[in-house]
């Protein structure tokens, strides 16, 4: 009986100093997991204000493009109200869920960009706006930025992710709440800029009356 005390004392022993071992690993990592986000988001943010002074100063040269201009904003919008809703995780940052919702809205606004650069194509007058050259140059340097602090974060979330899965930490994983991130995956073909007719911009506009 005795030994039966023991067996059970030290296979609890052994638990909870594994428990206690695998909560601290999931921690640092779960952390390191928050800062490189944070860091997505910041770039993210960043993009938005940019992609903002495009539009503007695009307007100012007289670009009456505002189909182009309202499907940009509405995107926009969808971006930052993912970006800044509240978190709703219990260690104080975005569930996973949340921060898919981020990953959703940021892809449907990264093919915004293209649609507002292909207008030089259609407006002359922005390829010699200073401004708008300058506006856009800082757009190509955050979309690295970006680039840069997408890979940072999913390397984060792969060693989380798998040291999360592993035994015994599952256990701990599921003992203590820690749940699995998701990746920040681009849509297939985001990165390529989208063909924009001017003519399928306005479809109830009138056709012009014969001569």
């Amino acid at each position: 009986m005795t030994q039966r005390r023991l067996l059970l004392a030290l296979v609890f022993f052994v638990a909870a100093t594994a428990s206690g071992c695998s909560y601290n690993t999931l921690t640092v990592k779960h952390e390191n997991v928050k800062g490189k986000w944070a860091n997505v988001e910041t770039q993210l943010q960043r993009r938005a204000d940019l992609l903002n002074n495009l539009i503007e100063t695009a307007k100012l040269a007289g670009v009456q493009e505002q189909e182009v201009f309202g499907k940009i904003a509405e995107a926009r919008s969808r971006l930052l109200n993912a970006t800044q809703q509240a978190p709703q995780g219990e260690s104080g940052d975005k569930t996973p869920e949340q921060k898919q919702a981020v990953i959703d809205a940021a892809n449907s606004f990264g093919g915004t960009i293209g649609r507002l650069l292909v207008l030089q194509e259609q407006y002359p007058q922005l390829k010699s706006n200073e401004n708008f050259l300058k506006a856009q140059d800082e757009v190509v340097g955050t979309e690295n930025r970006i680039a840069t602090a997408r890979k940072d974060y999913n390397e984060a979330v792969q060693d989380y992710n798998t040291t999360r899965a592993r035994f015994p930490t599952v256990i701990s994983a599921k003992l203590f709440g820690f749940k699995e991130e998701p990746y920040f995956k681009a849509e297939e073909g985001a990165n390529q800029v989208p063909k924009i007719d001017s003519n399928s911009l306005r479809p109830n506009q009138s056709p012009a009356p014969a001569k």
